[in-house]
Order: C-alpha cells, then sequence, then structure tokens
C-alpha cells in the first residue's frame, strides 16, 4: 500500500526552515506510531506531503495503520494511491481505467488531476481526454462538475503518476514534538480532556497532572482516560503522569478557609503545586479546562485571583467554548463515556461562593493554612511513564485469577467497545456481559450480587486493576478472567 500524506494548511505557510523541521518531525512522528506494525516502513518527504509505503497486505493491519494515521496531528488528510511511471494521455488514460471502469457505467462522473513538475500538457487537458475517453468507453452517464457521482482523482509530481482510490481525513494541526512542552490539569472530565486532546493537536506535547481529592477509583479514571488520549493522539512521544494527593490539602482548606473562598483557595493550590511540578520537569506551560464563568471560580475576577500565584503562562483553550460544544468534541474523540462514568468527589462545596474574590482577602484566607500540608503532598507526588501507568499500576495487586469460566458464572468484557466488536468474545455455556472499564466502577452495583463476575481484558491488567477496587469497595463476588 502506498500513501501520500498531505499536511496542515497552515504548515506550509511556514517559512522554509520551519516548514522543513515540521515536516521532518511529522515523518519521525509517523515511523514512531506505525513502527510495531512495520518495522520496514519507508517514510519519504517533499514539500507539501509525505509518501508512505509499506509492503505489509494484512487487511486488519492496514485498517489500523489508517485509523492511527487518522488521529495523527500534522495530518491534513491521506490519500491511498497507485504508483505508475508517467505516460503519454493515452497511457494515463489506461491506468485510470485499471480502477475506475467498473464504477462508472451509468454514473455522472468528473475527472481531477492534480500536476507538478514540467511537462508538454496541463492539468485541464488531462481532465478532458480522459474524460471524454472514459465516457466513451465505460458507459458512463455524463460527466458533471459541480455534482458528480464518481470522481476520478488523479496527481502527476514530475515523472510519477498517482491514481487515487481513497482519501482520509485526519485531525491537522502541528506534528506534536514540534513545539513546546506543556502540563495539562486532568480531572479525567469533558474540559480536562478537551483541553488535553485541544494542545496536542497544536502540536504541543502535554503530560497529565491530576489531583486526587480522594478515592482510588478517580485516580484509576483518570489514568485510564489520560491513557486513552496518550494512545490514540500522542503516543510518538513520552510523555508523564503525575499524580497528586490532594486530600489532606483539601481537608486543611475544608477546616480553615471561609465557605465562599474554598473553591479559589483550592485552585490557587493547584496551581502553587503544579508550578512546582513543572520546574522539576522543566516546563513552562499550564493548561486548564476553565471556561468563563462555567462555575464560580471561573468568573474573570476569580481566575485573575487563582491566576496570580504562579509565573507560569496559564492556557485555558476552552475558556470561551460552551459546553455542548465541549460535550460534542468529547464524543468526537472518544473521552465523553469516560468522563460519563467518571467517579466525582465534590469536597468543596461553598456556601455562597464568591464570583469576584479579593486578592487580600484571599491571601488573609491563606494565611490559616498550613502549607506544609501543601508539601506533604508535593513529596508524595508519583511520576509515572504513560505508556506504563496501566501495567505499573497493577504489578503488585493480588486478585485471583482463573483460566476457565463455569456454567452459572458471567463473564464481564471490561474491554472498549471498539475492541469488543472487532474481536467478540464467545463462550460455549458461559454467558458474556459487555461492560465497558470506564463504566464499571459507577454500573457494577446494579449487577445480581448472587452471581460470580469474572472480569476480562486482553491483558489481564484493566481486569486486574478493577477487580482489586471493586474487592477493596467489598464486592466480593469478582474473579479476573484469564484463559491459557
Amino acid at each position: 500500500m502506498k500513501l501520500i500524506v498531505k499536511v496542515f494548511p497552515e504548515i506550509t505557510i511556514k517559512s522554509r526552515p520551519v516548514r522543513k523541521r515540521f515536516i521532518r518531525q511529522l515523518a519521525k512522528n509517523i515511523r514512531a506510531v506505525l513502527r510495531d506494525l512495520d518495522p520496514a516502513l519507508r517514510v519519504t518527504g517533499v514539500w507539501d506531503n509525505l509518501e508512505l509505503e509499506t509492503l505489509v497486505d494484512d487487511a486488519r493491519t492496514l485498517r489500523t495503520m489508517v485509523e492511527r494515521l487518522s488521529c495523527t496531528p500534522g495530518i491534513a488528510h491521506f490519500l491511498e494511491v497507485n504508483e505508475y511511471p508517467l505516460g503519454d494521455l493515452e497511457d494515463i488514460l489506461e491506468q485510470c481505467k485499471r480502477h475506475y471502469a467498473d464504477l462508472l457505467p451509468g454514473k455522472i462522473f468528473a475527472v481531477r488531476c492534480k500536476r507538478a513538475g514540467k511537462h508538454d500538457f496541463t492539468s485541464m487537458d488531462v481532465e478532458r481526454y480522459v474524460g471524454s475517453q472514459l465516457r466513451q468507453q465505460c458507459g458512463a452517464a455524463g460527466i458533471s462538475l459541480k455534482e458528480p457521482q464518481v470522481v476520478v482523482r488523479m496527481e502527476i509530481r514530475d515523472q510519477r503518476l498517482f491514481v487515487i482510490h481513497h482519501q482520509h481525513d485526519s485531525i491537522g494541526g502541528f506534528p506534536l514534538g514540534a513545539l513546546e512542552q506543556t502540563l495539562v490539569l486532568m480531572s479525567g472530565g469533558f474540559d480536562s480532556t478537551v483541553a488535553a486532546y485541544q494542545m496536542m493537536r497544536r502540536g504541543l506535547i502535554s503530560h497529565f497532572c491530576f489531583f486526587n481529592l480522594g478515592g482510588r477509583a478517580h485516580e484509576l479514571g483518570v489514568m485510564e482516560v489520560a491513557h486513552y488520549l496518550w494512545n490514540k493522539f500522542g503516543s510518538s512521544q513520552r510523555v508523564l503522569f503525575v499524580s497528586v494527593p490532594f486530600e489532606e490539602v483539601l481537608g486543611e482548606i475544608l477546616g480553615k478557609v471561609d465557605d465562599a473562598h474554598m473553591g479559589v483557595v483550592l485552585k490557587r493550590m493547584m496551581l502553587r503545586a503544579a508550578s512546582r511540578i513543572a520546574d522539576r520537569l522543566d516546563i513552562e506551560v499550564l493548561v486548564t479546562g476553565e471556561a468563563i464563568s462555567q462555575v464560580s471560580s471561573q468568573t474573570l475576577p476569580n481566575l485573575s485571583v487563582i491566576d496570580a500565584v504562579t509565573d507560569k503562562l496559564v492556557l485555558r483553550p476552552l475558556i470561551t467554548t460552551h459546553k455542548q460544544d465541549i460535550i460534542d468534541t468529547a464524543t468526537r474523540i472518544g473521552t465523553a463515556e469516560f468522563a460519563k462514568h467518571m467517579p466525582e468527589y465534590c469536597g468543596v462545596i461553598s456556601v455562597g461562593p464568591t464570583t469576584r474574590a479579593k486578592p487580600a482577602r484571599v491571601v488573609y484566607e491563606e494565611e490559616q493554612f498550613d502549607l506544609a500540608v501543601l508539601e506533604r503532598a508535593l513529596e508524595r507526588t508519583r511520576l509515572v511513564s504513560i505508556d506504563r501507568v496501566i501495567e505499573e499500576l497493577g504489578q503488585d495487586l493480588q486478585v485471583e485469577e482463573v483460566a476457565e469460566a463455569l456454567p452459572g458464572q458471567i463473564v464481564l468484557d471490561i474491554r472498549h467497545p471498539d475492541a469488543q466488536e472487532e474481536q467478540p468474545l464467545r463462550l460455549a455455556d458461559i454467558e458474556v456481559q459487555a461492560l465497558p472499564f470506564f463504566a464499571l466502577n459507577s454500573q457494577f452495583k446494579t449487577l445480581d450480587a448472587t452471581r460470580q463476575y469474572l472480569l476480562y481484558c486482553d491483558k489481564g491488567v484493566m481486569s486486574r486493576l478493577h477487580a482489586h477496587h471493586l474487592l477493596s469497595e467489598g464486592h466480593a463476588n469478582v474473579r479476573v478472567y484469564r484463559p491459557a
């Protein structure tokens, strides 16, 4: 299979050195995300596109390649093509017939040709000749440049002809690694996941920072959605997942800060901690998912007071975005289901929260706060490479595993719905139910408590993690299914 990758249009208007650097980074990223599928993949570059060539012919592997490229920042779209040496107009016609003759009978069609290089003919000459001959020789109903049912597409580059038979859209943006690094404050909900995606799509390497306000389920949920975002959109780069235990910080705020100022003080403490972590990682930019006045702490006066605790640049890519638009984006990129089922910990419920916090009053409230509590949270902060976060979580968990399911037991397939659809789990005489991992914590309590449940996933890591959590929550009817 041969692909022509068209870069994001904004890349093409950069200066020559910047453009070359962006395209070189994109080529490097493509090799990284496809290396496990084809170590021998060839990627070559020109001024406004990249050419990919693979000898792999397995349909499933090729489909996976297309899916990954569709989620790679820096790519506007890419074309599946067949390449031929450039001949005369008659030869071009024959190559087009090879791919389109069966699609044209009875159809209205158009011919589109893009051309680069010096030739004895123009792009319009090609379109006119090929179009008239295809209409006569292939039984087409006619030609329409405005509303064709079939479009015969080709590109001519110097002495090569590319006949195009599929176009796949990608997410655009800039290649990851072409710009700076950021630290994204992640709660795992709609806003923070979309904010992280927006930064990654713009080419900024994004590390994830989670402030745990209480509960293993919430931490696990955020780890999973962060891993999902990285795996889907950012796996060309190595990033960190940072988990900060903030329960004691929250308790200090609840006990010593005035109700109306709790939300603002909590956000300031988070920015203080995030700034210290960013210093350790040599990162100058923090990112949050806040939008203007979505909640009381996100009014403009309050955001100004919150930002005053850090010298870092704080970016809010969703600052003027409506909530429904955020939810729609989360649905499109695949994080909405995570957010819907994300365990929540509403520890700060202010009575009459202020929407216009005054700097002097906030400083007074924080004088009651023991900053040693914040220091202890920073000392206990864990930094884990995102590609290892799920595996490391499950290394020391002791959960009973079974290699065979017995009649009467129910196997819960907790894989992502895409994996369930692509490779359905079917067991003779055993009931199998689909319950994705992101819904497991919230929905397990609704299942029949008298039945035995075996959790299943491909590698056994996610199932072991969730089984351990459910057991710690008091559900004794959980095991892990690991077939031999």
